[in-house]
């Protein structure tokens, strides 16, 4: 039962690693009062991108970590014209936020799609970024495997979440991204350019979200497919609303999400007498139910959230 356990909380930590850098990004989207669907399809995008410099880079055998590094630099350079392109629709022409997202999801996951099988053809495994235990801290009995003994790419995107509270709270920038998404109009008679903030928010959100494929292509699954972002972009989005838009409780939703498919997958290969299909939705239905249940209580939403802002209108 111990190794069940042992197993199930150390694979948390690297799973949860995309959803984390996903929502950690759409928390800033939505602090700075845009609403961005589109997560799913700069997701697919930064995957592909991502995995596409090492792939041609090695040719199917070794890499440099160095060839790794810059699939991830230019995921996240991807996301960032993404949430930048974004920007243009929303916060410049001010299209309709959700409908907007959907299209930026689409094209995205096709936009990729069609460019892995264009250049690359069918599936193809990378040697990806190495597993590394940390001296002494990896051979602690039980806490080394759950803490320890993961890739570089995971303990930097945990190390994060503290910067991202930081930049949030205790920054003037994480001061005017709070301001526009609660009273943009307030914020502008004082001198902040909302667009302009809307702007980095949604390039800052959308670089994390290339970070967040890149993670999946390059140190998880170690190859692109269709399917490989699989919804995380939207469980994503529903993880800024379980965490109540703080990056500390957001990350405590990841690891529970995360938690529920690790407890799937070792239902399955236990061989438990359980339905395949109930346990592959169990995770999508714990998301529903406690959203169900933290949506009762969202005073900490941006009151701006999901409207655009015209400083010509007074209202």
């Amino acid at each position: 039962m111990i190794t069940i356990l042992t197993n199930m909380l150390s694979m948390c930590i690297p799973f949860s690693v995309a959803l984390l850098l996903a929502s950690i990004g759409e928390m800033f989207n939505q602090r700075a009062g845009v609403f961005n669907l589109g997560c799913e399809g700069i997701m697919a995008m930064g995957a592909f991108i991502g995995m596409l410099i090492p792939f041609v880079a090695g040719g199917g055998g070794y890499v440099s970590q160095w060839y790794n590094v810059m699939g991830f630099a230019a995921a996240g350079l991807a996301g960032a014209l993404l949430g930048l392109f974004f920007g243009v629709i929303t916060v410049t022409f001010r299209a309709p936020q959700g409908i907007a997202g959907i299209g930026l999801q689409m094209f995205g996951v096709g936009t990729a799609g069609t460019l892995f099988r264009h250049f690359v053809g069918g599936t193809q495994s990378i040697p990806g970024i190495p597993d590394i235990e940390i001296p002494l801290l990896s051979r602690i009995p039980f806490i080394g495997d759950v803490l320890f003994s993961h890739n570089a790419a995971a303990y930097l995107a945990y190390l994060f979440i503290p910067v991202a509270w930081y930049l949030l709270f205790k920054t003037p920038w994480g001061l005017k991204v709070r301001a526009v998404g609660t009273n943009p109009r307030a914020a502008d008679s004082m001198g902040i350019n909302v667009s302009r903030t809307r702007y980095e928010a949604l390039m800052l959100g959308g670089a994390m979200a290339g970070l967040a494929g890149a993670y999946l292509s390059i140190a998880q699954a170690k190859m692109f497919s269709d399917t490989l972002i699989s919804g995380r972009g939207f469980i994503a989005v529903a993880l800024v609303y379980f965490g109540h838009w703080h990056p500390l409780q957001i990350m405590g939703g990841a690891l529970l999400f995360t938690f529920a498919q690790t407890f799937q997958t070792q239902i399955q290969s236990m061989g438990i007498s359980f339905p395949y299909e109930l346990a592959v939705m169990l995770p999508y239905v714990l998301v529903i139910v406690v959203l169900s249940f933290t949506s009762r209580n969202q005073t900490t939403a941006p009151t701006s959230l999901g409207k655009p802002f015209n400083r010509e209108m007074r209202t």
